[in-house]
C-alpha cells in the first residue's frame, strides 16, 4: 500500500521537523534512507500512521515482535507528536528509548497515546522493539 500523502498539510512532514515530507520522512518511507538514530525512526514511524503507510511500520518493527499484518484506521487524525524523552538511541548505539505522546482525533474525541518505545540496531538499522504504554 503506497502512502496517502493527501493527509499531509502543505506538504509539511507530519513530525514536525519544519521539513517537507518528501525530504524528510518521506525518504525512509520509500527506503532511500534509513533513520539513523532511535528518535528518527520513532518520527519516521509516527509520520507513517498519519500517511496510513503500514508497510513501512511492518519493515521497521523487529522481527522477534512484528505482528504479521498491521490495520490502520483511516479514520484516526494524528494531530501531534512530542518527544518527551530519549536514552541512548544515537548512530553508534545498539538500543534506545523513546519516550512520546502522540496527539489524535477518533471519533469526535481528542486522545493522546503516551508511550516509551524500546529500539534495537541490527546491521546499521534501526527496528522498533516494543513499547510501555502510559
Amino acid at each position: 500500500m503506497t502512502p496517502d500523502l493527501s493527509r499531509l498539510r502543505n506538504g509539511m512532514c507530519p513530525c514536525l521537523s519544519g521539513e517537507h515530507y518528501e525530504q524528510c520522512c518521506g525518504r525512509f518511507h520509500r527506503g532511500d534512507a534509513d533513520a539513523p538514530t532511535a528518535e528518527q525512526l520513532m518520527r519516521s514511524r509516527y509520520a507513517a500512521f498519519v500517511v496510513l503507510d503500514a508497510g513501512y511500520l511492518l519493515r521497521t518493527w523487529h522481527a522477534s515482535t512484528r505482528p504479521a499484518s498491521l490495520e490502520l484506521d483511516p479514520d484516526t487524525e494524528w494531530r501531534r507528536l512530542d518527544i518527551l524523552a530519549t536514552s541512548s538511541g544515537g548512530p553508534l548505539d545498539d538500543k534506545g528509548t523513546v519516550e512520546f505522546a502522540a496527539h489524535f482525533r477518533a471519533d469526535g474525541q481528542r486522545g493522546i497515546q503516551r508511550e516509551v518505545s524500546r529500539f534495537v540496531r541490527e546491521a546499521q538499522r534501526w527496528y522498533y522493539l516494543d513499547g510501555e504504554v502510559r
